[in-house]
């Protein structure tokens, strides 16, 4: 009986392995701490795994466009998937978005940013980093913000731009600018800055950063691609989500 037993099991445990499958994901930097906690989840829930690749949303276009067998791609704005859905790269009607991004004004140094924002009026730092804002919708929400309180001319040429939010917010880290607009998600968990100093930028500041996630071509009929896009939608995900600081 025991014997029986085991080779049920086995046979079981087989049988969840042939159906398991991978799937490509291509996530905005913004995202990739997230997506790491979500891809776990999902991972223990379904046994898919989800491979995580991160970087700009434009650059990830780009890659798509070129044949990049990227099966999901959860982007840092509204128009990327939009375009990938109209160009024919991306499943009609599997659009959504999964986050509503925020922004933050961030200093590694403890007390360095006011609870204001009025640091960058006062002008007292050398560098300060954003994303691209040709590639990175955060760069543009960026340049946005800085033009609306008035200060851009002041600043610009004191800007760095990182290829994508995550070099922004490395330049801000290792302390080659001491000041950065980057995503709350990169110095927040669980609700809490786990480092420095910041000042989250008022949502009327600049255009919302709808993030949007878009089943891909070569995802169609991929059973952990459909999958995860179903996850995204779900209470485990959004509550993650919403503990990286972002709206939903």
């Amino acid at each position: 009986m025991c014997r029986l037993i085991g080779c049920v099991v086995t046979l079981l445990g087989l049988a969840l392995n042939v159906q398991a499958a991978e799937v490509s994901v291509a996530v905005a930097s913004n995202f990739t701490a997230p997506m790491r906690k979500i891809a776990q989840a999902f991972e223990q829930e379904t046994g898919h795994r989800a491979v995580l690749s991160s970087g700009s949303t434009g650059g990830f276009h780009v890659q798509i466009r070129n044949g990049a067998p990227f099966q999901v791609l959860v982007a840092a704005d509204a128009s990327t998937p939009l375009k990938i859905e109209s160009e024919g790269l991306g499943v009609e009607g599997s659009r959504f978005t999964y986050a509503i991004g925020t922004l933050v004004l961030w200093s590694a140094q403890p007390g360095f940013v006011d609870g204001t924002g009025d640091v960058l009026r006062r002008g007292k730092f050398e560098r300060i980093a954003i994303a691209n804002p040709k590639l990175a919708p955060y760069g543009v929400a960026a340049l946005e913000t800085l033009s609306r309180l008035g200060v851009l001319q002041r600043v610009q040429p004191r800007l760095v731009r990182g290829e994508n939010i995550s070099q922004a917010y490395q330049f801000v880290a290792t302390g080659n600018a001491e000041l950065g607009l980057v995503a709350l998600s990169q110095v927040v968990a669980d609700g809490k800055m786990v480092r420095g100093s910041g000042w989250i930028i008022p949502a009327d500041l600049h255009a919302p950063i709808r993030q949007d996630a878009i089943l891909l071509s070569p995802g169609k009929d991929h059973p952990a691609a459909i999958a995860l896009m179903g996850f995204l939608r779900g209470d485990k995900a959004r509550s993650v989500i919403r503990s990286f600081g972002y709206d939903l």
